[in-house]
């Protein structure tokens, strides 16, 4: 397996109006675009726990708190092509049940269809890591796989 999971089998995401964000079992990505030449001195952005809160050049982009936790200290952003701000978030519950519903406690909502494509995604990357011989990421899933899908982990090998 030379790729990750999620380039290999791609990322459902959630559009905003001012970006999208999507997740893995284990992160949650943000991407904001920002005016062309925005330079990281122009840009302010705090990352903790349950909050985050992003500004350029002063006017507030992204501000709230967190559907869910992450791990501060490994959080990160990075501005690409002075044109749009990558957030990468590091989730503290990494259960493929833990899918998040919005990317804020209000806000920033997958709509019904998308939530329920990256709730197939996360059981799909269970499986991979549950099964690392195999290549699940081409694979459809059907049935019970909300919550992360059924726990197999109890069955002999």
């Amino acid at each position: 397996m030379s790729a990750p999971f999620e380039e290999r089998s791609g990322v459902v995401p959630c559009g905003t109006p001012w970006g999208r964000w999507y997740q893995t079992l284990e992160e949650v990505f943000i991407e904001v675009r920002v005016p062309p030449g925005t330079r990281a001195k122009d840009v302010c952005c705090t990352l903790r726990s349950r909050h985050i809160a992003l500004a350029v050049r002063g006017q507030e982009l992204l501000q709230g708190k967190l559907f869910d936790s992450t791990v501060t200290d490994e959080g990160t952003w990075t501005l690409e092509d002075r044109q749009l701000i990558r957030i990468v978030l590091m989730k503290t519950n990494r259960d493929a049940g833990n899918c998040w519903t919005s990317l804020l406690e209000n806000e920033y909502a997958a709509d019904p269809w998308v939530q329920d494509q990256m709730q197939r995604k996360l059981t799909l990357e269970r499986f991979q890591r549950e099964n690392p011989g195999f290549d699940f990421s081409g694979a459809e899933i059907s049935g019970n796989y909300s919550k992360g899908g059924p726990d197999f982990s109890s069955l002999e090998k």
